[in-house]
């Protein structure tokens, strides 16, 4: 899953559900058991009852990228597991509002200044209290163009260039600043939501310790070999082992300030989706989350019926979108684009693939959020209308349009299958990559590609980061822009009614309707599934992890 904005140059939450297989920063030994094969993680580490040890293991199904607070991009896997060492400021809670993570408040009278405080009570695990200073030397880090992370990147405060870094060796930045030991005050160059700073920054900013840090050079970050073993963390668990396509491991932090952590050790399991079930049944798995563990839809059944777990659907906010490079040729019309969704049976692909756990909706809302227009009407499937938009078009059907697709989504995979059939009945020729992830995110950065396909969650009570990137124009997934739709969504950063930002919402899905830059292929209400020997934990499309340290074991 993935989450995107124009600060954010290569996602996925939820996005999506996704995070890149390529570590920057290295990794440890690989699990000599075969963790991907969903037998064993490390040892002892994954028995659940090996020396009374309260053991639990999370299933996942894309591979880690890094540890490194500095470098993580905003693929919900790489955030989660980066997160369980260095807690963000706040994050989403099942309920879509913000708890308090390091900060325990975050406010602004003039959508410019936002005033972050972390809780007094706030302290890193060698005992050392967590400081304003700590947050500002993460942001400042962050803005490096040695370190040069293109998925964080802090255009938008005062004192960072419009290329997000600010000068090699700066020593602070005028927009980020601590005005006293627990508060840091945010500037803006311009008007920005609170749900926006807080879902597309507060969220994403991975506090580090300077005491720890501040003496290492600012070109040696990147690579630098502590954040392999870090050993001062702010969260409920320390890295003990992994292997970017195979595991993390975990043991708890004695010290951790939130409260006492229950488990000792917990493992993430990479895996495949196929695998999820058996990890499930044997119970080698304990849990797994809905977007970052995409359990395939011919095992839905089979995982409701297992005695030992108990299911969870969550809300319909995992979009397959679709993107179309509108700055090709092949796809530049946007007839050809109008004649595609109205070539594919998305409620087929919905009753068929997600036995109708699912919707169907034109844009980027779904039902879920607060913004939702149910007035919008989705594109019907019309093959006879296809045809004829294509002929306005001049398509003569001598191209064939390269479409990538996730291999690691076996059920978009079949899915993607069914468009190609639809769309060679209506006269388009699509030839069908299936690639890994990794390979997604490269291909995606390139304007390689006609359509590619990649499950999304569009943060119901945010959008606007992952949406005004999307449809920025050249450069973006799209290469699409469109006046009407930059003009209301600036306009939705400006005001706080939800009836108001629920009508530019509207404008902006009745034109991407209309022109087609993009589409869902359907809204996914994804299954999670937790152990019945687990309590206090439930799975949820936001804030599973937030309260982890209350998980406990019971056999």
């Amino acid at each position: 899953m993935l989450m995107k904005s124009k600060r954010i140059k290569s996602l996925i939450s939820l996005l999506l559900v996704l995070v890149v297989g390529v570590s920057l920063v290295g990794c440890g030994s690989k699990d000599p058991k075969g963790g991907n094969e969903g037998t064993t993680v490390t040892g002892a580490a994954s028995d659940n009852t090996s020396n009374k040890e309260k053991v639990v293991n999370i299933g996942v199904t894309d591979t880690l990228k890094t540890l490194n607070p500095l470098l993580i991009d905003a693929g919900e896997v790489n955030k989660y597991s980066t997160g369980m060492m260095f807690l963000p400021l706040v994050d989403l809670g099942p309920d879509l509002s913000f708890e308090p993570m390091l900060a325990d408040s975050i406010t602004t009278e003039d959508n410019i200044n936002f005033k972050v405080h972390i809780d007094d009570a706030a302290t890193w695990s060698d005992g050392t209290p967590i400081t304003a200073d700590d947050v500002v030397f993460t942001a400042l880090r962050i803005a490096s163009p040695l370190v040069a992370n293109p998925s964080l990147m802090y255009y938008a405060f005062e004192g960072v260039g419009d290329d997000g870094f600010v000068a090699e060796g700066a020593t602070s930045i005028s927009g980020i600043v601590a005005t006293d030991d627990k508060t840091v005050q945010f500037t803006t160059k311009s008007p920005m939501a609170l749900t926006t700073f807080e879902n597309t920054y507060a969220r994403y900013l991975l506090t580090l310790p300077k005491h720890i840090l501040e003496n290492v050079a600012e070109a040696d970050l990147a690579t630098y070999d502590w954040f392999n073993h870090p050993d001062v963390v702010s969260g409920p668990f320390v890295v003990s082992d992994f292997d970017v396509n195979h595991f993390i491991s975990y043991t708890k932090n004695e010290n951790y300030w939130r409260g006492k952590v229950n488990i000792d050790k917990l493992n993430i399991k990479i895996v495949t989706g196929s695998q999820l079930y058996a990890g499930l049944q044997s119970g080698e798995i304990d849990f797994i989350q809905q977007t970052t563990g995409v359990i395939p839809q011919e095992d839905y059944a089979n995982v409701e019926a297992l005695d030992n777990i108990n299911a969870v659907y969550g809300e319909p906010v995992t979009n397959q979108s679709v993107f179309f490079q509108t700055a090709n040729d092949a796809v530049s019309d946007p007839r050809v684009r109008q004649a595609i969704l109205y070539a594919i049976d998305r409620n087929q692909l919905v009753s068929g693939l997600l036995n109708g756990k699912g919707e169907v909706v034109d844009g980027f809302l779904s039902s879920a959020g607060p913004f939702y227009d149910s007035s919008l009407v989705p594109t019907e499937y019309n093959p006879d209308k296809a045809k004829q938009l294509l002929a306005d078009a001049g398509w003569d059907g001598s191209k064939t349009l390269r479409f990538y697709v996730n291999s690691g989504d076996t059920t978009f995979v079949n899915g993607a299958s069914a468009i190609v059939a639809e769309l060679l009945e209506v006269g388009i020729k699509v030839e069908m990559h299936t690639v890994d992830f990794a390979t997604l995110m490269t291909v995606v950065g390139t304007t390689d590609y006609d359509l590619l396909a990649v499950q999304y969650t569009y943060a119901p009570i945010d959008p606007y980061p992952d949406v005004n990137w999307l449809l920025s124009g050249e450069g973006s997934w799209t290469g699409y822009s469109n006046p009407d739709i930059t003009d209301a969504l600036a306009k939705t950063q400006q005001t706080s009614d939800v009836n108001e930002i629920k009508g530019y919402y509207l404008t902006v899905d009745q034109k991407v309707q209309q022109d087609v830059p993009m589409f869902s292929a359907y809204i996914i209400k994804a299954l999670g599934a937790v152990s019945k020997r687990l309590v206090n934990a439930t799975p949820s499309v936001y804030g599973s992890f937030n309260h982890i340290e209350n998980w406990d074991v019971t056999e």
